[in-house]
């Protein structure tokens, strides 16, 4: 590699190097940051949704709580990039989640208010502080018993090599390999257990490069000394967004789990007109733009939910 792309790699990886919080790696949650005004620095500006208009029909669904006035309050833990963090100015919300609510109020003719939290504290306040949640919550059985979803992402696992993948990375055989992930992480049991079986097949174990940052993971892949890091797709997609060409997702999407935009229970004209919402912006585009501009598209889903089954 060339000192001038050696500096490429680590100016564009530098910019993430606070962008996947350790907790959030290892339970798809996003994770209550110590200090939640953390400013983020990226070179991907937000999504431009201003084609985005008023659907009166889904509008009128919305009840008058929401609508009298006239905003859509949005509480989240702006800690966690991609999906909502501080910009620059450490005071304007980014991220996908926050272009979609955004989008989400266009389509109600409503101005978005996109108002920063403690990851914990949202779900109690749905439906007295905030219309809606929005902060990368997973959709469980657990919190489907306190407030209802609607599905809007598919958040699992991903594996990142260099460009063109010139190590020949199989994800399937990873014998013998080098894989970077962060260190007390489900991610990194899980390249453990393989590696563990390797072994016991009688084939190379993987050698596996514990780190407690994604930055350090995602330049050792950049700098071949690792031929592939394993992390959560939001986060990974971050980094090959930020990575200039550099880096590639290979593998797919691996044990996903929705996330859910979240609504008071028992709220079912709010969570009609949200499911309707969504729905519209992943009918119209909109909403694959919004994840394309992140890196995030890995993670779309082709149909917003209302209380997914199975879950």
């Amino acid at each position: 590699m060339s000192r001038k792309n050696m500096r490429l790699a680590f100016a564009t990886i530098a910019a993430i190097a606070l962008a996947v919080p350790l907790a959030a790696c290892g339970t798809s949650d996003a994770s209550s940051s110590s200090d939640s005004s953390k400013k983020e620095s990226t070179s991907i500006q937000s999504t431009d949704i201003s084609s985005v208009k008023k659907d009166d029909k889904i509008a009128a669904m919305l009840p008058k709580s929401v609508t009298e006035d006239d905003k859509l309050t949005v509480g989240m833990d702006t800690s966690y990039a991609p999906a909502e963090f501080l910009a620059e100015d450490g005071k304007t919300a980014m991220g996908f989640d926050v272009d979609l609510a955004k989008a989400m109020g266009n389509v109600f003719g409503l101005e978005t208010e996109a108002l920063t939290s403690n990851f914990d504290s949202i779900i109690p306040s749905v439906g007295s502080k905030y219309d809606l949640g929005i902060s990368s919550f997973t959709i469980t059985k657990e919190r489907s018993k306190a407030v209802d979803f609607v599905s809007y992402l598919n958040n699992g696992n991903a594996y990142i090599v260099r460009k063109g993948n010139p190590t020949n990375v199989d994800i399937k055989n990873l014998c013998g390999k080098t894989v970077a992930v962060q260190s007390g992480t489900t991610q990194e049991d899980s390249v453990k257990k393989v590696s563990e079986q390797c072994k016991t097949n009688d084939k190379d174990a993987v050698d596996i490069l514990s780190y407690k940052r994604m930055t350090d993971m995602t330049t050792a892949v950049v700098t071949g000394k690792a031929d592939a890091s394993y992390s959560g797709v939001a986060g990974n997609g971050y980094a090959v967004r930020l990575s200039d060409g550099q880096l590639e997702i290979t593998g797919g999407n691996i044990d996903g789990a929705l996330e859910g935009i979240v609504i008071r229970k028992g709220d079912t004209q709010t969570a009609k007109a949200v499911q309707a919402a969504v729905q519209k912006l992943i009918d119209d585009g909109t909403y694959m733009k919004i994840l394309k501009n992140w890196g995030s598209d890995i993670g779309a889903v082709k149909t917003a939910e209302i209380n997914p089954e199975g879950v």
